[in-house]
Protein backbone atom coordinates (compact mmCIF):
# COMPACT_ATOMS: atom_id res chain seq x y z
CA UNK A 1 0.00 0.00 0.00
CA UNK A 2 0.93 3.80 -0.76
CA UNK A 3 1.45 6.59 1.33
CA UNK A 4 -1.51 8.34 -0.07
CA UNK A 5 -3.88 5.61 -0.22
CA UNK A 6 -2.76 4.53 3.38
CA UNK A 7 -3.36 7.91 4.67
CA UNK A 8 -6.98 7.90 2.20
CA UNK A 9 -8.16 4.81 4.12
CA UNK A 10 -7.50 6.07 7.60
CA UNK A 11 -9.63 9.02 6.99
CA UNK A 12 -11.54 7.26 5.18
CA UNK A 13 -12.27 4.89 8.54
CA UNK A 14 -12.18 7.62 10.85
CA UNK A 15 -13.73 5.69 13.69
CA UNK A 16 -13.92 2.34 12.14
CA UNK A 17 -12.46 -0.29 14.95
CA UNK A 18 -13.30 -3.12 13.07
CA UNK A 19 -11.16 -5.06 10.13
CA UNK A 20 -7.54 -5.47 9.31
CA UNK A 21 -4.56 -2.79 8.72
CA UNK A 22 -1.75 -4.24 7.27
CA UNK A 23 1.99 -2.78 8.76
CA UNK A 24 2.40 -0.82 5.54
CA UNK A 25 -1.09 0.85 5.90
CA UNK A 26 -0.59 1.93 9.67
CA UNK A 27 2.86 2.64 9.73
CA UNK A 28 2.75 5.43 6.30
CA UNK A 29 -0.35 6.40 8.25
CA UNK A 30 2.10 7.09 11.43
CA UNK A 31 4.77 8.66 9.71
CA UNK A 32 2.04 11.08 7.89
CA UNK A 33 0.68 12.14 11.13
CA UNK A 34 4.33 12.88 13.00
CA UNK A 35 5.20 14.51 9.85
CA UNK A 36 2.18 16.87 9.46
CA UNK A 37 2.49 17.45 13.23
CA UNK A 38 5.54 18.39 13.11
CA UNK A 39 5.39 20.89 10.12
CA UNK A 40 2.27 22.50 12.23
CA UNK A 41 4.95 22.60 15.13
CA UNK A 42 7.06 24.66 13.02
CA UNK A 43 3.95 27.08 12.48
CA UNK A 44 2.25 26.88 15.31
CA UNK A 45 2.42 24.90 18.85
CA UNK A 46 -1.76 25.50 18.61
CA UNK A 47 -1.82 24.44 15.30
CA UNK A 48 0.04 20.95 15.69
CA UNK A 49 -2.61 20.51 18.87
CA UNK A 50 -5.48 20.82 16.80
CA UNK A 51 -4.22 18.38 14.47
CA UNK A 52 -3.41 16.12 16.93
CA UNK A 53 -6.59 15.97 18.69
CA UNK A 54 -8.21 15.69 15.03
CA UNK A 55 -6.14 13.07 14.90
CA UNK A 56 -6.46 11.02 17.53
CA UNK A 57 -9.70 8.86 16.95
CA UNK A 58 -8.10 7.70 13.43
CA UNK A 59 -4.99 6.89 15.11
CA UNK A 60 -6.56 4.93 17.84
CA UNK A 61 -8.75 2.94 15.02
CA UNK A 62 -5.56 2.44 12.82
CA UNK A 63 -3.85 0.57 15.78
CA UNK A 64 -6.79 -1.29 17.07
CA UNK A 65 -7.15 -2.64 13.42
CA UNK A 66 -3.17 -3.04 12.77
CA UNK A 67 -3.93 -5.17 16.40
CA UNK A 68 -7.00 -7.55 14.81
CA UNK A 69 -4.10 -8.19 11.75
CA UNK A 70 -1.73 -9.46 14.57
CA UNK A 71 -4.87 -11.80 16.03
CA UNK A 72 -5.11 -9.38 19.10
CA UNK A 73 -7.49 -6.84 20.75
CA UNK A 74 -7.66 -3.34 20.00
CA UNK A 75 -7.67 -3.00 23.89
CA UNK A 76 -4.00 -3.89 23.88
CA UNK A 77 -3.31 -0.58 23.34
CA UNK A 78 -4.00 0.16 27.00
CA UNK A 79 -0.21 -1.23 27.53
CA UNK A 80 0.86 2.35 26.61
CA UNK A 81 -0.44 3.31 30.38
CA UNK A 82 2.38 1.13 31.67
CA UNK A 83 5.44 2.95 32.66
CA UNK A 84 8.18 2.43 30.78
CA UNK A 85 7.69 -0.90 29.19
CA UNK A 86 3.96 -0.39 27.90
CA UNK A 87 4.99 1.92 24.83
CA UNK A 88 7.95 -0.34 23.88
CA UNK A 89 5.71 -3.60 24.19
CA UNK A 90 3.21 -2.07 22.12
CA UNK A 91 5.58 -0.84 19.53
CA UNK A 92 7.06 -4.74 19.34
CA UNK A 93 2.68 -5.73 18.59
CA UNK A 94 2.38 -3.09 15.84
CA UNK A 95 5.24 -3.44 14.30
CA UNK A 96 4.59 -7.41 13.92
CA UNK A 97 3.37 -9.39 10.88
CA UNK A 98 0.13 -10.09 9.97
CA UNK A 99 -1.47 -14.09 10.96
CA UNK A 100 -2.87 -13.77 7.70
CA UNK A 101 0.45 -13.20 6.03
CA UNK A 102 -0.96 -10.76 3.74
CA UNK A 103 1.51 -7.46 3.48
CA UNK A 104 0.76 -5.11 0.96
Amino acid sequence: MTFQESVKVCFAKYADFSGRASRSEYWWFVLFIFLVSAAASVISPKLSALFTLATLLPSIAAATRRLHDTNRTGWWQLLVLVPLVGFIVLLFLLAQEGQAGTET
